[in-house]
């Protein structure tokens, strides 16, 4: 299942994606992972959550986030949960639709709960992931 936290910047949506990592570490029977491009939640995510920085692996562009998500999956079969901070500093947002597309089948092959943060409004996103914006 892939969710999208939206809101426009200075909206709450990093506190948000905070708790559900948090929430997610309470319920998960397995590994729950945090991805940001950058590394400013480092003092926020509990130490018991995976934190990753997608910068220092070069992650730009949907195909390579693609690449990066489904090498997180394959290295590490428990991950129950990848919650992503910043989702569009990664993947141009007229790339989101196939960006999203590819993670709903890696997050069924996988079983993996997948969460993007996205700073946009609903007016601006592709119309095939409305259906995912987390309420």
């Amino acid at each position: 299942m892939v969710k999208l936290l939206i809101g426009k910047k200075g909206s709450g949506k990093t506190k948000k994606l905070i708790e559900l990592a948090t929430e997610a570490l309470k319920n998960s029977n397995g590994n729950v992972v945090v991805v940001e491009k950058g590394s400013q939640m480092t003092y926020n995510i509990p130490t018991q959550a995976r934190l990753v920085d997608a910068d220092a692996y070069g992650v730009n562009g949907a195909a390579m986030a693609l690449g990066f998500f489904s090498g997180l999956c394959a290295g590490n079969y428990d991950i129950t949960d990848i919650l992503v901070d910043g989702t569009l500093r990664m993947v141009d947002l007229a790339d989101l639709a196939d960006f999203v597309a590819g993670l709903e089948k890696l997050s069924e092959e996988s079983n993996t709960t997948i969460v993007l943060s996205v700073s946009a409004a609903e007016s601006e996103l592709p119309e095939s992931v409305k259906a995912d914006i987390l309420q």
